[in-house]
């Protein structure tokens, strides 16, 4: 092992030449010599590309593989030592992995203990440490939690959307990690996947409109090592909202599908809007999707693991689009690749991957990593070459200089003008469906009655990713519910039943706030050919989603819409549902609200006219189940509401 001193001793030669030199100087007058000697991947003024260039002639094979190497917190937590001696290169919190008190001082303090033991080893490489900041970093308690990007999607402001990553990117990095796994730059073309809501759209061209998020995350260039920036990660590459929904044999699953595409359609609806993402924005690093992809024109009917992909990784996107930055794998999505373990590494790092996600195995992945390369299996430039990305990515975000926590903007978390936004980015959100003789917004002093399980549930409204991987229902973030809003928002006397049990006056306007309850990847799927695992069944396999209101809803929706004067639906969902034509026949106004953050006050905003509605559908309303998968340009088209439906108001 190369060590930082023996790289001094190599320049041991020279140590008679600097004193002689030192002496000289002194002698014709110059104030002194150095006291130190500082290497050239120390010196901030000298060109990154030098820089890494210098560091990385001073690594051994070990340095090298503990650089791609990242695991999961909770294997360092309570000792720090592994950090140091197996040099890993990052760190990572999965969802609902925090310190054990979830606030943002004991964040920043956990991340520098981590930052410490990396600063231990003999070059005093800083390690990155990567979170899903996907909403707002939802993880943390305390931070602001926005709308899902399928909300954004509706917002079709890219302004707004650069402006909340923005201030994402200052709340995650006030706290400690400079690396978002975040923005998912995917089209989702099929509302049958539990990921749906993680997408901007099913159309590429929104989504690229809505790629300002890298600009508000990473900044303008030479931006990176402010207080108020962090790394951006474009995923997840590629086709992972294109995949199939079952197939004739059962064999495909929605979630870690596989796109059945020609490369035609793949570039329409999967891969043209990671161009931009490049190009444009300059996005620092790209994820891989745990998806496979069949050429159906190659007619072998052969999925191969985007994990394994070199063809797209190393071709096309370092290739032909020229990406810079680093590809991280998903988590432990090298364990997907067909073949034993050995063949497993091999393949993901030729295929181009330079950083993977290991949250258990992180150990083995270094020692076969260096077995596969001392056997020529892995060749030293394509370790070189993951290397070289990473270590820029370290030298952009200043850490050789600041490795740690720059706690500027920690009083700023969940500050009131960052909830501000956020209400301001659920409003944009909210899409006017129906609005029957102008409902909505409700102006004057009426009463108003309030139902639905989504009413007073903040868990609900922010859906999957907070506070937990899957989200929950009990999980409670600062802000505001929908009711609470109305509470702000309305004139007159607000009545509040969760089930409509109270009595309903025949003079009030009834608000009832239906939909779905939080999921995430897996989880969300709707049943089918694929399966989510449910702890509560003990790993029994069971469909989670049906993209229908509960039967609870349901007969609320109609105790509500029978009585009242007036009857307006909110659907709280990461998704469209598929609304029964007798109910939607009974309602005067309907709401798409989506999955609008710590904010329901936004959603109120425009229920009473404080905002306009002028959101627009980022995906197609379906009639019913059967028409998914149901896009925008399909040659047969009939959907309940188009994409880029939305009643405006105001």
């Amino acid at each position: 092992m190369i060590t930082r001193l023996n790289g001094r001793a190599r320049l041991a030669g020279l140590a008679t030449v600097v004193l002689a030199a030192a002496a000289l100087m002194l002698a014709a007058g110059a104030a002194r010599a150095p006291a130190t000697t500082v290497l050239p991947y120390e010196d901030p003024s000298l060109p990154t590309s030098q820089r890494v260039a210098d560091l990385l002639s001073r690594m051994s094979l070990q340095d090298k593989v503990g650089q791609m190497t990242q695991t999961e917190r909770y294997q360092v937590y309570d000792d720090t030592t592994p950090i140091t001696t197996w040099r890993l290169g990052g760190l990572l919190s999965g969802g609902g992995s925090t310190p054990t008190n979830n606030t943002p001082t004991a964040w920043a303090d956990m991340i520098d203990r981590f930052q410490r033991a990396a600063l231990a080893t003999p070059l005093h490489i800083p390690i990155l440490y990567g979170i899903d900041s996907v909403h707002g970093d939802g993880n943390m308690y305390g931070a602001t939690v926005f709308p899902h990007n399928i909300g954004l999607g509706a917002t079709r402001d890219p302004a707004l959307v650069r402006d909340l990553a923005h201030v994402t990117a200052s709340e995650t990095r006030a706290s400690g990690p400079q690396w978002t796994f975040a923005p998912c730059i995917c089209a989702a073309r099929d509302d049958r996947w539990g990921r749906t809501y993680e997408s901007f759209g099913e159309d590429p061209r929104l989504v690229i409109q809505m790629e300002t998020a890298i600009d508000g995350f990473q900044g303008p260039p030479g931006h990176l090592s402010d207080a108020d920036r962090v790394l951006a990660t474009a995923k997840h590459y590629a086709g992972d909202g294109d995949t199939v929904y079952g197939s004739a044999t059962g064999d495909y699953k929605i979630d870690q599908g596989v796109a059945v595409t020609n490369r035609q359609d793949f570039w329409n609806n999967a891969l043209r809007q990671y161009v931009p993402a490049v190009q444009d924005h300059n996005v620092g690093a790209v994820m891989p999707s745990y998806s496979s992809v069949d050429w159906t024109e190659d007619g072998v009917g052969n999925p191969i693991k985007m994990h394994a992909n070199q063809e797209l990784i190393t071709n096309v996107l370092k290739g032909t689009m020229h990406f810079h930055g680093l590809v991280v794998s998903d988590w432990q999505g090298i364990h997907q690749i067909p073949g034993d373990w050995a063949t497993q590494v091999r393949t993901g790092v030729n295929a181009g991957i330079d950083m993977m996600m290991e949250p258990n195995d992180y150990q083995s992945f270094e020692t076969t990593l260096m077995d596969e390369v001392n056997a020529g299996r892995v060749p030293m430039s394509r370790i070189d070459d993951a290397v070289s990305r990473i270590l820029t990515a370290k030298f952009e975000l200043g850490l050789f200089e600041h490795p740690f926590t720059n706690r500027t903007n920690i009083g700023a978390i969940g500050s009131p003008a960052h909830h501000a936004l956020a209400r301001r980015a659920a409003a944009e959100s909210q899409v006017l469906l129906k609005n029957s003789q102008q409902v909505l917004p409700i102006r004057g002093h009426q009463g108003v009655y309030v139902a639905g399980s989504n009413a007073d549930n903040i868990g609900n409204q922010a859906g999957g990713w907070t506070l937990t991987w899957q989200g929950g229902s009990t999980n409670v973030i600062p802000g505001t519910t929908i009711l609470d809003g109305i509470k702000q928002d309305a004139r007159g006397h607000v009545t509040y039943s969760a089930d409509a049990s109270a009595p309903i006056s025949h003079l009030d306007v009834g608000i009832v706030v239906v939909g779905e309850t939080p999921y995430a990847e897996g989880f969300g799927d709707v049943g089918g050919p694929q399966w989510a695992y449910d702890p509560g069944d003990h790993g029994v396999p069971r469909p989670v989603k049906d993209m229908q209101l509960s039967a609870a809803d349901k007969a609320t929706v109609d105790k509500v819409c029978a009585a009242a004067r007036k009857c307006v639906v909110v659907i709280v969902s990461g998704r469209p549902l598929i609304l029964d034509p007798g109910q939607l026949s009974k309602m005067d106004g309907l709401v798409a609200s989506w999955l609008p953050g710590s904010e329901g006050a936004g959603v109120a905003d425009t229920l009473f006219g404080a905002r306009p509605f002028t959101g627009k559908l980022p995906v197609t309303w379906p009639r019913t189940l059967a028409q998914e998968p149901i896009n925008v340009g399909d040659k047969s088209y009939d959907p309940l509401y188009p994409f880029g439906y939305g009643l405006r108001t105001g």
